[in-house]
């Protein structure tokens, strides 16, 4: 399983999203920003942000190779 967790890269926020796949975990992210934020744009390095942040649910964050 792979988390993010909003606190991670916005102080004080306390959303999370949880889902098997790295990819998921990324569309849960910006469907959140899109519904909840109203964000309606969200930019290419802000993925790379949220990516940066996924961990293992064990907290181990994920590798890039």
């Amino acid at each position: 399983m792979k988390r993010f967790d909003s606190g991670s890269l916005i102080p004080g926020a306390t959303w999370h999203a949880e889902a098997e796949t790295e990819a998921e975990v990324v569309r849960r992210a910006v469907e959140n920003l899109r519904n909840i934020h109203g964000e309606t744009e969200v930019r290419p390095d802000m993925i790379e942000r949220i990516k940066e942040r996924i961990v293992d649910s064990d907290g181990a964050r994920t590798t890039k190779h």
